[in-house]
């Protein structure tokens, strides 16, 4: 793969790793020039995501960074959030200032499809680390942008490890799995980051100290952040620490080499009560069905945890 620099619109709903990912993203420049972040409802209210973006940007110095509010609610279903694992206010751990730099004016939709349409093909990569709603949205709005896009490069989903919000679904695609059929069927060259990696990206303690050992105000809001947010995997787990399942996507970009998976064919339950949201990943190749995303299932986790740390001490 190219190690060219890599334009990217980040689709977010923070969320202490979303926080985590965005940060790995403003702090490496010559590889990623983030075009845009576009808040999406999810892990918390839109009007929590939006915020907990401008937090972000504002904690790494980087106010000049657009964020837009994009949809609210899923396509076809009512909104399920998760404090129990983030906290009331998604971002639950640092104490962190209200962000000045002011939220766009613009509709997230309208902000992906004008700037998918004004940049040569094939040149943004979409980074979603939420529920595909926002995605999905400007697809069927602007059905000409697809062809547009670079890739996708999402977090989402589980094979092996199957689900965390119910037996058999992972939290973003559960959210609106109508969302994440239509972006999975849209044609577009897709990687996932599913449970399987983003659950061996775990901040122990040690890993945890060196956040902290920075000694800049972000390395000490990330150790912060981990540490309220380990608590739930902690009990519901059994796990050592909290997993990093956002900042994978940013590290793919940076250092595509330390990840491994395999080119298969995915699809999103949307029908079933027992496995609403389920990605149907055919790891072993039983079907017919033609590829259609490449499922990362393994992360060399020292070169990602000396990435994160080395990158987060530049801001």
């Amino acid at each position: 793969m190219s190690q060219t620099k890599r334009k990217i619109i980040i689709d977010t709903d923070p969320g202490q790793d979303d926080a985590v990912a965005i940060l790995l993203a403003l702090a490496s420049p010559d590889e990623i020039e983030v075009l845009g972040i576009t808040a999406v409802a999810g892990n918390v209210p839109l009007t929590l995501t939006e915020k907990n973006a401008r937090i972000v940007c504002e904690l790494a110095g980087m106010p000049l960074t657009r964020v837009f509010a994009g949809c609210d609610s899923p396509l076809k279903r009512s909104l399920v959030t998760a404090e129990h694992v983030h906290g009331k206010t998604g971002l639950d751990g640092p104490v962190l200032p209200d962000p000045i730099m002011p939220l766009q004016d613009q509709h997230a939709v309208d902000f992906i499809i004008e700037t998918l349409r004004s940049e040569p093909a094939g040149s943004i990569t979409l980074c979603p680390l939420g529920p595909l709603t926002n995605i999905a949205t400007a697809f069927k709005n602007a059905p000409d942008t697809i062809e547009k896009v670079c890739e996708i490069v999402l977090m989402g989903g589980a094979y092996f490890e199957v689900g965390n919000i119910t037996p058999t679904a992972e939290f973003n695609i559960y959210v609106d799995p109508e969302a994440a059929d239509i972006v999975f069927r849209a044609g577009v060259p897709i990687v996932v980051m599913p449970l399987d990696v983003t659950h061996k990206a775990l901040v122990t303690p040690e890993r945890n100290n060196a956040f902290r050992a920075i000694g800049n105000k972000v390395g000490i809001a990330v150790a912060e952040m981990t540490e309220f947010f380990e608590r739930y995997d902690k009990e519901k787990y059994g796990s050592i620490g909290a997993p990093l399942h956002d900042p994978c996507v940013t590290a793919y970009l940076i250092r595509p080499e330390i990840f491994s998976g395999r080119h298969i064919n995915v699809e999103i339950e949307t029908s079933s009560p027992l496995t609403m949201g389920m990605t149907v990943a055919d790891w072993w190749r039983v079907t017919n069905r033609p590829a259609n995303a490449t499922f990362i299932k393994e992360i060399d986790t020292d070169a990602f945890f000396a990435l994160l740390t080395e990158r987060l001490a530049r801001l």
